[in-house]
């Protein structure tokens, strides 16, 4: 017998002791009965079915879909005048955000008044000559620049019209600076007073409902992960589904890129926001689909992973190591292969189990 003072693991060997059954040399079966089960800490749960699969505690980010955000920047250089929002407040579409001064809003008006002047007179000049062609007063190639002066007249006021449209300018030197969509004001980028160049960024805004979700999902499980797959976000009840699984794969973490909206509950999250998130995995078929156990439930031996059953033999009650396939980890659980449909694992108690199969502290 191992001396006790030189054991190096006399909690384990007092585990042993305590199971008073014989070390199993030839099978699997360690023989417990249901007082020390209890005594041991021993706890069991059902591996959960495939229909029932759920990789949990995925790393994610909530992030604002593309569409739904709008920068409001100074269509000319100017000085900012006033500006009527700020961050984290809700806008409507056409509300004012800012008025800019600017020297240029002037040219702009003399520029569209001068064209909309010219278009004037070469549509009077053009029905005059055409007036003259038909009395045979002049040569059709006159007429023919007439009509070309006109349509580029035309064109030319057109565009300058344009221009003050894209300019959200109504006259004088100010520009009155509007939302294109409701939203949330984001961020706030100049201050009053402040010179800003043309195109310069004054807003950001966006529409917050509904959000999207980007899931970092284990390689193993996303072969698994289809499109329309529900989404959880337990932290806050916020729900949705899967609308895209990624292609690539990272190298470092070996994971794929799975996004998803969430429609249902997206006023409980902010966008950058890290948090966790739950996919429901699809029926497979029970053969071959993993089922889910918590990570504790599985142990290390020999180059396999086994986990714990409960189990009989004849008479002799206790639990039985199998020898399983680890899929991949999702948060404190893990898909495993090998396990019969309806199995009660072992999830709590596992070292002491051990410790009794492999014959620790005995001869």
């Amino acid at each position: 017998m191992m001396m006790q003072g030189t054991s190096p693991l006399p909690l384990l060997i007092s585990l042993a002791a305590l199971l008073g059954s014989p070390v199993v040399q030839a099978g699997e079966f360690v023989p417990v009965t249901a007082a020390q089960s209890k005594a041991l800490g021993i706890v069991v749960q059902s591996a959960k079915p495939p229909g029932q699969a759920l990789a949990a505690g995925l790393p994610a980010s909530i992030e604002i879909p593309n569409g739904q955000q709008r920068v409001i920047a100074a269509p000319l250089a100017g000085i900012v005048e006033s500006l009527e929002t700020s961050p984290g407040m809700v806008v409507r579409k056409g509300q004012v955000l800012a008025r800019l001064a600017s020297p240029q809003a002037l040219e702009l008006q003399r520029d569209r008044i001068q064209a909309d002047a010219q278009a004037a007179l070469a549509r009077q000049t053009l029905q005059r000559d055409e007036q003259l062609f038909r009395e045979g007063l002049i040569a059709e190639s006159r007429l023919q620049a007439s009509r070309a002066n006109a349509t580029q007249a035309v064109a030319q006021a057109t565009e300058r019209r344009q221009e003050s449209s894209l300019a959200q300018h109504s006259g004088g030197h100010t520009l009155s600076l509007t939302a294109p969509i409701a939203g949330t004001v984001l961020e706030q980028q100049v201050t009053v007073g402040q010179r800003v160049e043309q195109a310069a960024p004054l807003y950001r805004i966006a529409r917050l409902d509904p959000l999207v979700v980007d899931i970092q999902v284990p390689l193993a499980i996303a072969a698994r992960v289809r499109v329309g797959a529900p989404i959880r976000i337990p932290s806050t009840g916020a729900a949705g589904e899967v609308i895209a699984v990624g292609r690539a794969v990272d190298p470092a973490s070996q994971s794929v890129r799975v996004r998803g909206t969430i429609n249902r509950g997206a006023d409980s999250l902010r966008p950058g926001q890290a948090t966790a998130a739950d996919l429901v995995l699809p029926e497979g078929p029970r053969s071959t689909t993993d089922s889910q156990v918590p990570a504790s439930a599985v142990l290390h031996h020999r180059d396999k992973s086994w986990i714990f059953v409960t189990a009989r033999e004849g008479d002799a009650t206790g639990y039985r190591a199998l020898p399983v396939t680890v899929g991949g980890r999702v948060g404190d659980a893990a898909l495993v292969s090998g396990l019969p449909a309806e199995a009660q694992v072992v999830t709590s108690g596992v070292a002491a189990l051990k410790a009794n199969w492999l014959g620790i502290g005995k001869e």
